[in-house]
């Protein structure tokens, strides 16, 4: 039976990393803001505490997912931390691209970027996608910029395949058509598809 809201948030400060877990993922499929301020006092104390890398993921997935905005200043403080887990630097990054829109989009995508960490950017590059956002051009060309020395197969072009099916512009289309080509058949496939102009749908972990 799934658990409700009250014992989802109360299983956020169990002794039990699995129920801990369990807590953060159920509170990610609820998406209540009111979650919010709980599921940062569990990020802080879990941070503090003995990092259950899965936990953590499912802390800062669940804080993008109850657009939990007053997280921000953390999960920035949170993304220069050099965690033995990679993909808790995803998870942050998807959730700054989710959260920080004080200004516009861009801005939380450009700051990952210019971490150079691959884990960030490619947590910005999914949340990007899943939101089918359409960065300004300046963007769209940092971000083609920071893929160009990269060979066709690598992974962190992923996310940008599937983002740019909203995409305009010759040097989207170039990009799209070497991914195409590429061996790598995720990329490839996502690309094909936005070359065409259609969104696939993606689930994340």
């Amino acid at each position: 039976m799934a658990l409700t809201f009250g014992e989802a948030i109360g299983r956020l400060a169990d002794r039990a990393a699995a129920r801990r877990q369990s807590g953060a993922k159920r509170l990610r499929k609820l998406a209540d803001p009111a979650a919010g301020p709980a599921l940062l006092e569990a990020l802080r104390r879990e941070t503090g505490g003995p990092q259950a890398w899965e936990t953590l993921y499912h802390l800062v997935m669940a804080l993008g997912a109850c657009d939990h905005r007053a997280s921000v200043p953390y999960l920035y403080e949170l993304a220069r931390h050099p965690f033995k887990a990679t993909m808790v630097h995803t998870a942050i990054g998807d959730a700054l691209v989710r959260l920080d829109q004080k200004d516009d989009n861009s801005t939380p995508i450009l700051w990952c970027l210019n971490t150079g960490n691959d884990q960030l950017i490619d947590g910005a590059f999914r949340a990007m996608a899943m939101l089918h956002m359409v960065p300004d051009d300046k963007t769209i060309g940092r971000i083609l910029d920071f893929l160009a020395p990269r060979l066709p197969e690598d992974g962190l072009r992923f996310w940008p395949a599937v983002a740019a099916a909203g995409w305009q512009g010759q040097p989207v289309h170039a990009f799209l058509t070497t991914c195409a080509a590429g061996s790598r058949e995720d990329v490839a496939e996502a690309a094909v598809s936005s070359l065409t102009g259609k969104y696939k749908t993606y689930r994340h972990l």
